[in-house]
């Protein structure tokens, strides 16, 4: 799906944007109006209440895509549809109004529309890459698979640390407790780090940025370079291998939250910019009516 909507097929949606937009230009090339072009023309009217129904149209289209057992095209054909004819409609737009803009409400709703147009051009972006990035970040693992990739390597290193002294399994209690993953959608967006970690001796109030693993594997580091005897330092060395491990996969398993993230953002700007372009429609609609 992610692939074929902008060929659905053969482009059948692209050349009817074409088609409308070639036979509105010749309409506006052609008509011979008794005053400067504008939206109060008999073709400014038929044009502004093709474009208005293509806004109700394609914003319908949020309600379509979650019902599933419509029969009313595919979701892939109104999503193909969607994109081509969103594009179609700022120069079906201008034609509308005769390519006068000014300070009013008017103008707010193209801009608006202009503003709907980019983001969704965005989200299509969005999901025609991200999808396969996704795909090579987990390597053929899905999510849930790499949180029980996870949990394992926190058993694996609680077992290792079991057979050294008491401190060993605190840092890795702790680290496990506090390694933060998810939150909010622009938390994840950003991709950030805030793990924290209380170092042995250091008290709970003693927690430290613990980004990358980074502050466990000096503190490893540290007390591998003081072990006393050969199997306690292979131990700590076995610990520390799990941890750089450990640190591999939270990059992943952060990687593929902000990649999702990323593709759910845009739609925070694009559903509240169609609200606001309906609202706008209306009024324009309405003080044309009344006012003019």
């Amino acid at each position: 799906m992610h692939q074929s909507i902008l060929a659905y097929r053969g482009r059948r949606y692209l050349w009817l944007a074409v088609f409308m937009l070639a036979a509105s230009v010749a309409a506006y090339l052609l008509q011979d109006p008794q005053e400067p072009a504008n939206g109060g023309t008999l073709l400014g009217y038929v044009l502004g209440t093709v474009a208005a129904l293509l806004v109700v149209w394609l914003a319908w289209f949020g309600i379509r895509k979650r019902r599933y057992a419509s029969t009313a095209g595919t979701v892939q054909g109104w999503l193909s549809a969607h994109v081509y004819l969103g594009i179609a409609l700022p120069v079906l737009v201008l034609l509308h109004a005769g390519f006068q803009l000014g300070s009013n409400i008017h103008t707010l709703a193209f801009v608006l529309l202009l503003l709907v147009i980019v983001t969704g051009l965005y989200g299509v972006f969005v999901y025609l890459k991200y999808p396969g990035r996704v795909s090579n970040n987990r390597g053929g693992a899905s999510r849930p698979e790499l949180f029980l990739q996870l949990e394992d390597l926190d058993a694996r290193s609680s077992r290792i640390a079991a057979a050294l002294p008491e401190a060993f399994a605190a840092l890795v209690q702790s680290g496990a407790s506090r390694t933060q993953l998810g939150g909010s959608l622009w938390t994840r967006f950003r991709g950030a780090d805030g793990s924290t970690i209380v170092l042995p001796g250091q008290g709970q109030s003693g927690a430290v940025a613990n980004a990358g693993q980074e502050a466990a594997l000096d503190w490893l580091a540290e007390q591998q370079s003081r072990a006393s005897d050969a199997e306690s330092a292979a131990k700590i060395g076995e610990l520390s291998a799990l941890l750089r491990n450990k640190r591999k996969l939270l990059r992943q398993i952060r990687e593929d939250l902000q990649l999702q993230a990323t593709m759910e953002l845009w739609l925070y700007l694009h559903v509240p910019l169609t609200t606001g372009l309906l609202v706008a429609l209306v009024a324009h609609i309405v003080t044309v009516f009344v006012y003019w």
